[in-house]
């Protein structure tokens, strides 16, 4: 029979494993490691004016796609406030019919930076206007256009040439001239539209922690192709640098204010961390892309139900390699998963302790059991009954002794342990003690390795956020479902030959 089914079913399974879990760190924005921090900037907008009557006041609301905005929110007692999106971005609109004095309105938003920096959100290029120069300045600015133009190669590095240029005006008299009519953003944009470049001016905002009263500064953005790209028309360079906020990208004004008179916008600033995983679930929040189907939609009962349950596979897994590969023997087959997850609940030290005192007063009540000649059933619900006794008995001990680790306990499974206690006690029968202690004591080996792989914060993190790893887990368990060669424990065997060639 073909195995390529098969390689292809696992090929398939391990694909979309991590595929599904590179989509959730990626898009989702879910941090790999328990514990991860992300930074967010808090950006307050402090609008200040003075009104006599009716006022409509505008702010643009900040369009950069390399932040997700969390939250916002805005103070302005007394005002209406609404939120629009246009072709002009993002704007908030306060109006009143009755203001009077100096007033004063605010707008907080919450932002994450998210890494994706490339401007590449422009449904279609900028409109380039017909410039008419003042007389005197034309030349000069054709000089300056001319010297970038031969030193360049497409839009970009034109915009560079130039960006160079007008920030250095003593190497350039012409530029210098320029400079004494325009500001050195409006010039830029104004020189490379002149040459049939589509740019405009944006404004950003320098994030910088506790900083308060903040402009924003005038950037030059320059469409080659698809993309964008900024440059500073003060320093000459091109590029973004990490903590700049791009507040307005589109539409003609920053504020836009009817009604009023000696208006200013200014900007404070907060730095602060949080937990990534949080972070990522607002972001999705925010942008819609939590549906009903995702884990964290349901009730925080059961998702602390899901997360103990997503551990069995892990510990599954373990099991499959400890008897498959190493040879360990166990009693009942994915009877140490269980009490793993016992012990989870009851703590490593606490388990161990009551599980042995559990099972070793079992098996003495249980040979009183087998003198009874009783039938599977019954002695199976009579072991069932008696191992609830017991482990009554002992959380009222530890109680009354004051060992509260002990009353954990209780979280063993009353059904396993009776099972065990039949089967050791069974196997005693038939095989003696030797291989009691060998099952035994290979079953609590079994689950102190499987406890210690699934109480383990990076295995929970990824066996609960990162779903696909249960279909690599998966993928591995079919694996050494195929292997039949030797356990490492049976090469022991072979020992005597080795010595023997030697």
């Amino acid at each position: 029979m073909s195995r390529k089914p098969f390689y292809f079913l696992i090929f398939l399974l391990i694909a979309s494993g991590f595929g599904y879990n590179l989509y959730r760190h990626k898009v989702d924005h879910i941090p790999f490691f328990p514990g991860s921090v992300q930074t967010t900037w808090t950006v307050e907008a402090r609008i200040t004016y003075n009104a006599n009557g009716p006022v409509e006041a505008t702010l643009a609301l900040p369009t950069d796609p390399a932040f997700t905005l969390l939250s916002e929110s805005a103070a302005s007692p007394g005002y209406g406030l609404s939120m629009t999106e246009d072709q002009s971005g993002r704007r908030a609109t306060w109006t009143t019919r009755n203001a009077s004095g100096s007033q004063e309105l605010y707008y907080t938003a919450n932002l994450v930076p998210n890494g994706y920096d490339l401007l590449d959100d422009h449904a279609t290029e900028y409109t380039v206007p017909n410039l008419v120069w003042d007389e005197g300045l034309d030349t000069a600015a054709q000089t300056v256009i001319a010297k970038a133009w031969d030193q360049s190669a497409n839009n970009r590095s034109f915009a560079l040439q130039l960006a160079k240029l007008v920030a250095n005006p003593e190497q350039q008299q012409n530029v210098a001239l320029l400079l004494a009519r325009y500001e050195p953003a409006a010039l830029l944009n104004r020189l490379l539209q002149t040459a049939g470049v589509p740019s405009q001016i944006v404004y950003a905002l320098n994030l910088e922690d506790g900083r308060r009263r903040q402009a924003l500064r005038a950037w030059v953005e320059v469409q080659d192709g698809e993309n964008g790209y900024l440059f500073n028309p003060e320093s000459g360079t091109e590029g973004r640098p990490d903590n700049l906020l791009l507040w307005q990208r589109h539409g003609n004004s920053v504020l836009e204010l009817t009604g009023g008179s000696n208006s200013s916008v200014t900007f404070s600033m907060i730095e602060d961390t949080r937990p990534a995983l949080a972070t990522a679930l607002d972001m999705m929040s925010a942008a819609a892309q939590e549906r009903g189907l995702s884990l964290y939609n349901l009730p925080l009962e059961e998702q602390s139900l899901l997360r103990g349950l997503f551990l069995i596979p892990i510990g599954v897994l373990v099991v499959v390699f400890l008897r498959v590969l190493i040879g360990l023997k166990t009693s009942g087959t994915f009877m140490p998963v269980l009490i793993a997850l016992a012990f989870i609940q009851t703590k490593l030290l606490t388990g161990l302790v009551g599980f042995l005192l559990i099972v070793a007063c079992g098996l003495v009540l249980r040979s009183y059991l087998s003198n009874l000649n009783l039938l599977l059933i019954s002695r199976i619900s009579a072991v069932v009954i008696l191992v609830l006794g017991i482990i009554a008995a002992f959380t009222l001990l530890a109680f009354n002794f004051g060992l509260t680790e002990g009353l954990t306990i209780t979280f063993f499974p009353m059904i396993i342990l009776a099972w065990t206690i039949e089967r050791m006690s069974i196997l005693w029968e038939e095989e003696g003690p030797k291989e009691v202690f060998v099952q035994g004591g290979g079953s609590l080996l079994v689950a102190v390795i499987t406890y210690l792989a699934m109480d383990n914060d990076l295995v929970r993190h990824w066996a609960f956020n990162f779903l696909g790893i249960h279909l690599i887990v998966l993928a591995l368990i079919l694996v050494m479902g195929q292997y039949t060669g030797y356990r490492l424990l049976e090469l022991r065997r072979f020992r005597p030959l080795a010595e023997d060639k030697q």
